[in-house]
């Protein structure tokens, strides 16, 4: 090995020592609530070249963890293979059953009776996330949810995932459903291989849905240079969750990370996870090279870092309430509702009377718009506000 390897090689396994003993202050100084979950009990992440499979970095890779909707990365591979032998065609209808209209949010608001073709329902999945469409195309595929459920267990084992055990389409919350780190690489890299005609869908920054235009989940699309998918994914008890993969020059690498405690936590540290490995394998920078962020700690880590690259974010409001806790629970049950934006509780103090205003934050404009559509379909109130001066916006 050259020197200049080993030294770097030395230097990066003493920062992440550092960065360890960083966050074990920073969490014991931080209040529950508040304390990044990166390093928690239910983190885990891994990074690998594409190329080879070899591991660049990994913490709790084999644990079991919940995948919430990264889930639908299997459910979608099952589609392409039924594409690639020609078993479905884009354009065929995909019956809507009343299990599938019963999904919870995110979904597109699927009718029982009608029909959706395979096209808009993996449109639906990588962009909305939407749980409705994946189950449509489960109980096709499968005859039932369970049955395709267990489809897809074994067609996981084949591919060698052999710690992922499936019971739904979508990734909602199941006790039995869980996948590890490693072996959520190992599907990314073979979506990656397996279907190069149909990966491409990953990268769908939006699609219009009855006039509506729904946008893509992914952020990394959009903040990471050379990120072209994979899935976004969040339930109470996973975290928040998500793969990418990232390709500079010839190298393509693909990370892990589940059970981040926020989405902006999540993206900044896949964002220095992937620079890491890129650096370490000698693949010239970029604009977010891993020289900005000089340790894995200070960038993602020792605290919640900002939702999103931009520093000014709209916000939605949901309500204001008499007590804190009562706008907490709004907040939380509007976050599970429009399946985005981070919780924030801020007190207002009127002519010495306080009330508690409920917001979701971290959006772009459309964002915004969007997430208050999907509260409105539920009959929820939603108001966007402006990032400057918090003036509320137009609907």
């Amino acid at each position: 090995m050259p020197a200049t390897r080993r030294i770097r090689d030395s230097v990066f396994s003493t920062s992440l020592r550092l960065a360890a003993a960083l966050l074990a202050i920073a969490l014991a100084a931080t209040p529950a609530r508040a304390r990044a979950q990166v390093g928690s009990d239910r983190y885990s992440s891994i990074v690998i070249d594409a190329a080879t499979d070899t591991v660049l970095s990994a913490v709790n890779a084999d644990e079991p963890r919940y995948p919430a909707s990264l889930t639908k990365m299997m459910t979608l591979y099952m589609v392409f293979e039924a594409l690639r032998d020609r078993r479905i065609t884009l354009n065929q209808y995909v019956p809507v059953s009343s299990h599938t209209a019963s999904m919870s949010p995110s979904k597109l608001g699927l009718v029982p009776g009608t029909r959706i073709t395979v096209q808009q329902a993996i449109l639906g999945i990588v962009t909305r996330s939407a749980n409705d469409a994946a189950a449509a195309l489960g109980e096709m595929l499968g005859g039932s949810e369970d049955r395709f459920g267990q489809m897809m267990t074994l067609r996981a084992r084949a591919l060698g995932m052999s710690h992922s055990t499936f019971h739904n389409a979508s990734g909602l919350p199941d006790p039995d459903q869980v996948v590890t780190a490693r072996d959520l690489a190992t599907l990314a890299r073979h979506l990656v291989r397996d279907f190069p005609a149909e990966y491409h869908w990953f990268s769908t920054p939006s699609f219009t849905w009855h006039g509506n235009t729904i946008f893509n989940h992914d952020n990394m699309l959009k903040s990471y240079p050379g990120a072209d998918g994979l899935k976004t994914g969040y339930t109470d008890a996973a975290g928040h969750n998500l793969v990418t993969s990232a390709v500079r020059g010839d190298v393509r690498l693909v990370g892990v990370v589940l059970g981040a405690g926020s989405n902006g936590e999540r993206d900044v540290h896949m964002t220095a996870l992937l620079n890491q490995a890129f650096e370490r394998m000698d693949v010239p920078g970029s604009p977010h090279s891993s020289s900005r962020m000089p340790t894995i700690v200070a960038a993602a880590n020792a605290a919640p870092a900002p939702r999103r690259v931009q520093a000014a974010r709209w916000c939605i409001q949901v309500g204001a309430f008499a007590s804190e806790t009562a706008a907490r629970q709004a907040a939380s049950k509007a976050r599970h509702t429009a399946e985005d934006g981070d919780v924030r509780i801020e007190p207002v103090t009127v002519r010495g009377h306080t009330t508690w205003r409920a917001l979701l934050t971290g959006f772009s404009q459309p964002e915004a718009r969007q997430a208050c559509t999907a509260l409105a379909r539920h009959k929820m109130p939603c108001t966007p506000i402006r990032p400057e001066a918090g003036q509320l916006a137009s609907r």
